[in-house]
C-alpha cells in the first residue's frame, strides 16, 4: 500500500499527515523535520518490506549531492525512532536489518472514505441556488489557484544576504576560531558575487549566539535573506549544515549537508556557493564562474593556522597583531603556495609599522609589499591581497594613483568587500575628492551596517570634509553601537574641536585615549585642545613627554609634536617635525592635505613644498 500525500496513515498508536508532515503521538502533534520525515514515508510506503540504506540515500540526498551518507542517515533514523519513542535495542516500530536498512514492523491503516449517502431529488429552485453557489465558490477557487500559481513560479528575489555566525557543535570554546573562520571564508566566497550585496563579517559577527528572529535580524541588516547553520570539526573531518532563509515572508528555501576531509575545505565551501547561488537563480559571469573554479586545495595544518591567523587579526590590538603574524608565518610554513596566509602576513606589518614588531616603518612596508606580491602571483584574484598592496601605495608610496587602481581591483574581485570600500573612501578624503568619498563610505556602511569601524570611518569622512555636524552625529551613532571603541571618541573630539567646544573636545579624547591606552594619557590631539582651550602649560608639559617618548624610538611622537605645535601657533616647530615625519615616512602623512589642524601652515612655501613631495594631485 503507497499512501499519498493528503492521506492521515496510522500505524501503532501513531498516526501521520503526509501532506503537512506532522505526526501525532499520544496526543499530542509535532512536526517532523525534513529527512526523519523522508525516512518514515519510505517505511510508510513499503511495510513489513526492507527499505535499503541505498533507497534511503537517493530519497534524502540524490546522486549529485556529496554528504557524510553513514552519518545523516544514522542521525535522521534515530530522531525518528525519538519522535515515535522507539529505540533501536528493543523496537516497537522500526526494525534495523543489519547491513541492509529498515523495516516498518506494525500494519499500516488509512481510514476508509465514508460510504456516501443514497441522494434525494432536490426542488427546482434548490438546483438554481446550488449551481449559483457553485460558481461563486468556482470563481473564489479560481482567485486563489492563480495567485498560488504565480507563488509557485515567481523567481525568488534576493539581491542581498548575510552569513550568520556558523554555530560551533563540537562543544569546545576552543573550537570558536575554526567556525568563525568559515563563515568568514563563505561570506567571502559569495562576496565574489557581484549580483548579490553580502554583509560583512564585522557586522554579522554581533549576532553570534542572538536568539533574534531571521526577520528581525533581517530588518537590521537591510538583507532579503540570511544563510544560517553549524559547523563541526572532528579530527580533520568537517561537516558543515547550512540552509538558507528568505526574510519577507520568511519561508525556508534551502538546506544542505556536507562533510569533507579538511583538505578539501576549499571545495566544500565552493559547493555550497554554488549551492546558494542556483538556489536564489543568480547568473554568474564567467569570471566569476573561472574564480570560483580556480580554488586550490589546501594543507590541513596550513589552513587551520591561517584560521587562528584569522581569529587574532580581527581583534585588533597590539598582542593579537603579534599571535596572527606567529599564525600565518605558520601557514605559510605548512603550504608554501597558499596565497591568503601571505596576504593576512603582510597586513600584520602596515598596521602601526614598527610598533608592533621592532621593525623601522621602512622595514614594515617594504616586508608587506614582499608578502602581497607573492600572494598576488600565487593568485592574482585575491581580493585582500590587493587590498593590502592599496594601503601600502597610499600609506607609505604615496602613489596616490596606483593606490586607486588597487583599490578598485580589490572591489572588482569582491563587490561585498567592506574594507576595500572604506580604505578607498579614506584615499578618496586624503585627496580632497570628498563627495565621492562620502558615496564611498556610505556604500561601505551598507555593506557593514552594525560595525563601529564602518560607522567610525564615515564620521571621519564628514570631519575630512569640513561636515562636522554630520560627522559629530555619526560618531555618536558609532558610540551609541559600541561605547568601548576609542577612535569613534577622538574623531567626536576632533570635531567638537573645529565646532569651537575645546571642552567636550578634551573629554571626548580624554575618554578615547582611556579605552585605547587604560589611562586619560598625554597624545597630540589631547595637547592640541589644550591649546584651543588656551592651556599653553599643559600643552608644553605634552609637548616635552612627546619628546621623550621619540627619543625612546615611538614612531607617532614626530607626528605629535607636529600636531602641538601647531596649535600652539609656533609654526616653525610644526613644520620642522612634519619634515622630519616626512623623513621618516611617517603614514599619517597621507592626511596632510585635508587636517584642519594644519590649516595654518598652508600658505607657507615650506609646506606647498611637503605636499608637492608627497605627489598628490594638483
Amino acid at each position: 500500500m503507497s499512501p499519498q500525500p493528503g492521506q492521515i496513515v496510522r500505524f501503532g498508536s501513531c498516526e501521520v499527515d503526509l501532506r503537512a508532515a506532522e505526526l501525532r503521538r499520544n496526543g499530542s502533534k509535532v512536526k517532523l523535520p525534513e529527512q526523519p520525515f523522508q525516512v518514515l514515508a519510505a517505511l510508510l510506503e513499503n511495510p513489513g518490506d526492507v527499505v535499503t540504506r541505498e533507497e534511503l540515500r537517493q530519497r534524502l540526498w540524490g546522486s549529485g549531492t556529496f554528504v557524510d551518507f553513514e552519518h545523516g542517515l544514522n542521525t535522521a533514523v534515530k530522531r525518528l525512532r525519538d519522535l515515535l519513542g522507539d529505540s533501536a535495542e528493543k523496537p516497537t516500530y522500526i526494525e534495523t536489518v543489519p547491513h541492509r536498512g529498515y523495516r516498518l514492523m506494525v500494519e499500516v491503516k488509512r481510514p476508509e472514505p465514508p460510504t456516501p449517502p443514497i441522494p434525494t431529488p432536490l426542488p427546482r429552485w434548490k438546483i438554481r441556488l446550488v449551481a449559483l453557489a457553485l460558481l461563486v465558490v468556482a470563481a473564489a477557487a479560481a482567485v486563489v489557484w492563480r495567485q498560488q500559481l504565480l507563488e509557485l513560479f515567481h523567481p525568488v528575489k534576493i539581491e542581498s544576504l548575510a552569513v550568520l555566525p556558523l554555530v560551533n557543535l563540537s562543544g569546545n570554546p576552543d573550537e570558536e576560531y575554526f567556525a568563525d573562520g568559515m563563515t568568514e571564508q563563505l561570506i567571502t566566497e559569495l562576496g565574489r558575487v557581484r549580483a548579490l550585496r553580502v554583509i560583512s563579517r564585522q557586522s554579522v559577527m554581533q549576532y553570534k549566539g542572538t536568539n533574534k528572529p531571521v526577520p528581525q535580524i533581517a530588518r537590521e541588516l537591510h538583507v532579503d535573506a540570511v544563510v544560517e547553520g553549524s559547523v563541526l570539526r572532528a579530527g580533520d573531518k568537517v561537516r558543515i549544515t547550512t540552509q538558507l532563509i528568505e526574510a519577507n515572508p520568511e519561508r525556508h528555501l534551502w538546506s544542505e549537508s556536507y562533510e569533507s576531509n579538511l583538505r578539501d575545505v576549499i571545495a566544500l565551501q565552493r559547493d555550497i556557493t554554488h549551492a546558494i547561488v542556483r538556489e536564489i537563480r543568480v547568473a554568474l559571469t564567467p569570471q566569476e564562474q573561472q574564480s570560483l573554479a580556480n580554488m586550490r586545495p589546501v594543507s590541513p595544518e596550513a589552513y587551520e593556522a591561517y584560521l587562528k591567523g584569522r581569529y587574532h587579526h580581527d581583534k585588533w590590538n597590539a598582542e593579537d597583531i603579534r599571535k596572527a603574524r606567529e599564525w600565518f608565518q605558520r601557514a605559510i610554513e605548512k603550504d608554501p603556495h597558499y596565497a591568503p596566509a601571505y596576504a593576512g602576513l603582510a597586513w600584520t606589518y602596515t598596521l602601526s609599522p614598527g610598533a608592533w614588531g621592532g621593525n623601522s616603518v621602512r622595514e614594515s612596508y617594504e616586508t608587506a609589499r614582499r608578502l602581497t606580491q607573492e600572494a598576488i602571483v600565487i593568485d592574482g584574484t585575491l581580493a585582500e591581497a590587493h587590498m593590502v598592496l592599496a594601503d601600502i601605495k597610499r600609506e607609505y608610496d604615496w602613489d596616490w594613483v596606483g593606490g586607486e587602481e588597487e583599490s578598485k581591483r580589490a572591489i572588482s574581485i569582491n563587490p561585498s568587500y567592506a574594507y576595500a570600500h572604506a580604505q578607498y573612501a579614506a584615499l578618496l578624503s586624503y585627496l580632497a575628492r570628498h563627495e565621492e568619498a562620502i558615496k564611498e563610505a556610505k556604500l561601505a556602511l551598507q555593506l557593514d551596517p552594525v560595525s563601529p569601524v564602518t560607522n567610525g570611518q564615515l564620521g571621519y569622512v564628514f570631519y575630512w570634509a569640513r561636515r562636522y555636524d554630520e560627522a559629530i552625529e555619526q560618531l555618536q551613532k558609532t558610540i551609541d553601537l559600541d561605547p568601548n571603541y576609542s577612535r569613534a571618541y577622538i574623531g567626536l573630539g576632533r570635531a567638537y574641536l573645529e565646532k569651537g567646544m575645546p571642552q567636550k573636545a578634551l573629554e571626548a579624547v580624554k575618554k578615547g585615549n582611556s579605552l585605547f591606552f587604560g589611562r586619560p594619557g598625554s597624545s597630540d590631539l589631547l595637547g592640541y585642545a589644550y591649546c584651543a582651550l588656551g592651556e599653553k602649560s599643559e600643552a608644553l608639559r605634552i609637548a616635552d613627554l612627546l619628546r621623550m617618548a621619540r627619543v625612546r624610538g615611538d614612531l607617532d611622537a614626530t607626528w605629535g609634536l607636529a600636531r602641538v605645535y601647531a596649535g600652539l601657533g609656533d609654526n616653525e616647530q610644526a613644520l620642522e617635525f612634519l619634515r622630519k615625519a616626512y623623513e621618516e615616512h611617517y603614514p599619517s602623512m597621507e592626511v596632510i592635505q585635508v587636517d584642519p589642524h594644519f590649516d595654518r601652515l598652508h600658505s607657507d612655501p615650506r609646506f606647498q613644498d611637503l605636499v608637492r613631495r608627497m605627489n598628490f594631485p594638483q
